[in-house]
Parts: structure tokens; sequence; C-alpha cells
């Protein structure tokens, strides 16, 4: 079963303190705007590899493209 943009949410909520999470998809492609004060000081790739490790293996199994956009909160105000 495919998940919904709302599963991908939570799953990336419970590994990782968000201040802003907004997550669109049809099941197989999502896209997140992603905001935690877990992002300051670290480069994109960090930022990124954040955001793997709250999906964990779902990223393998379940959910095949993520894009996203990765934000400290300061960043947030000012976009």
């Amino acid at each position: 079963m495919l998940p919904t943009p709302e599963q991908v949410k939570n799953y990336i909520a419970n590994g990782l303190a968000c201040e802003h999470l907004e997550v669109e998809g049809d099941g197989q492609h999502f896209f997140a705007t992603i905001v935690s004060n877990s992002f300051e000081g670290k480069r994109l790739i960090q930022r990124h590899q954040l955001v793997y490790a709250a999906l964990g293996e779902r990223m393998k199994q379940e959910i095949h493209a993520l894009s996203m956009k990765t934000l400290t909160p300061a960043e947030w105000q000012n976009a």
C-alpha cells in the first residue's frame, strides 16, 4: 500500500523535531517543506541525512521519491 502525504509527515515528525512541516504527494513522489532547529549550522546534505534518518527503512521500501526544502526557523522567517 502506498503511503499518504499525512503518513510521510508523521514519519518525519516522529523522528525529527520540526517547527513547521508540510508534505504533498501522490503516494510515490513527495515534496516536503521542513523547518527544524536541528538544521542550524548544517550543510544541505547533512540536513537531508537527518530527514532520511528519521524516515529510516521507509525511504527504501515505501517512499520512492522525496524532494525537500530544509530550513532553519530563521531561514523560514526570511523566506
